[in-house]
């Protein structure tokens, strides 16, 4: 057995955050900006909870999007900030339903609308084809799945990219016929 020599930490005083480091640039690969769900705990919310507790978690847990799951723990779609913003919601409220009424479940992206990049993609493709690949789909995130295991695998954020390279990333947000036509409407 090896006996390993202790330092003190009297001199030392700066905490190191990932995103001090540049070592990552645009053609780095992808999975260097992935959040890989085999190492970090997705951040998730039961379908029958508020939309205002809802809103009040994802700003506690300084997220964005939180991935929706049912009373058996399994996924059933995604809810993002966007979901929540009162335009959004105002759309689902009406005459028998106020905005107290409405759950997760009837804001969310159900799982079967949502488009997902397969972790073996990831593997081989750049950190710029990830941007790309977002700002063609106008979306903030991309869920990164393990089909042959029918795994979420994880979760790819334009915010922790940016965050990553030091630089802003925008990402217009695409609007749906349907969007468009229930704003109009209202």
């Amino acid at each position: 057995m090896k006996t390993l020599e202790l330092k003190p930490v009297s001199a030392v005083d700066h905490l190191v955050h990932p995103e001090e480091f540049a070592d990552i640039g645009w053609d780095s690969s992808a999975l260097e900006i992935f959040t890989d769900f085999r190492f970090h705990k997705p951040h998730v919310i039961f379908q029958g909870v508020s939309v205002d507790e809802a809103d009040r978690r994802m700003r506690r847990a300084h997220v964005k999007l939180m991935l929706v799951v049912d009373a058996g723990d399994e996924f059933v779609g995604t809810v993002s900030a966007a979901d929540l913003e009162e335009q959004n919601l105002i759309l689902h409220t009406s005459k028998q339903y106020t905005r107290k009424d409405l759950r997760v479940v009837d804001v969310m992206q159900p799982r079967g609308q949502i488009q997902a990049l397969e972790f073996s993609l990831i593997a081989g493709a750049r950190i710029r084809d990830v941007v790309d690949t977002l700002r063609q789909r106008g979306q903030q995130h991309c869920l990164v799945v393990d089909s042959d295991n029918h795994h979420i695998r994880g979760l790819i954020s334009a915010s922790d990219i940016a965050r990553r390279l030091h630089m802003p990333i925008e990402i217009a947000r695409h609007s749906s016929f349907v969007e468009l036509f229930n704003t109009i409407r209202h």
